[in-house]
């Protein structure tokens, strides 16, 4: 038998069958699931320092277990005296195994070791089945080494599913087990 993370087995056996009864989906197939799982950090001292991509891909490198890479400006904004070509943050998408193994380790490890957390917030949907939210430091992530961290840095993560509404998104996340801080949604 090969490999399957937790997240992804607990999906097929038990999240399907109670989305299948909550919505009356006649088939397997109509029950929303995650495709992808982006995360975006953006550096703002990188234009000073160029050393700080190096270690942001490091990190998120080491958080993910996938190879980030630098995010470059498409533009020259004078007034954050930014040039184009230069790299301003660093990003990842995760897929498949990753994805789940990131998905538990972002939920059962990571976000109970954020500072005075009652849940996340559940406006963060973008109406197609989408949520985004922030995360404020790093360092929530084990993999991340406190004494080894330079600058502190929060980063966006986006949870992409095939759901169609906001509320069969948020059923299936909370399905997944993320915290959110209502629990009940109001549509």
């Amino acid at each position: 038998m090969e490999y399957q993370p937790r997240l992804q087995k607990v999906y097929k056996e038990e999240i399907v069958p109670a989305l299948m009864k909550k919505f009356n989906y006649k088939t397997v197939m109509q029950v929303p699931k995650i495709t992808k799982i982006a995360l975006n950090q953006g550096i703002s001292a990188a234009l000073t320092d160029k050393k700080l991509i190096e270690v942001g891909v490091a990190e998120m490198t080491a958080i993910t277990g996938q190879k980030a890479v630098p995010t470059i400006s498409k533009r020259d904004v004078s007034n954050f005296k930014l040039r184009r070509g230069n790299p301003i943050g660093v990003r990842v998408t995760l897929r498949g195994e990753k994805m789940y193994e990131f998905l538990d380790r972002l939920v059962s490890v990571a976000l109970p070791r954020v500072r005075d957390f009652r849940g996340i917030n559940d406006k963060g949907f973008d109406g197609r089945g989408n949520y985004s939210f922030g995360v404020p430091e790093q360092i929530i992530f084990p993999e991340i080494d406190i004494d080894k961290v330079s600058k502190i840095n929060g980063m966006d993560i986006t949870i992409v599913t095939t759901a169609n509404t906001d509320e069969e998104a948020f059923a299936l996340l909370k399905e997944f087990g993320l915290p959110f801080k209502n629990q009940k949604k109001n549509n």
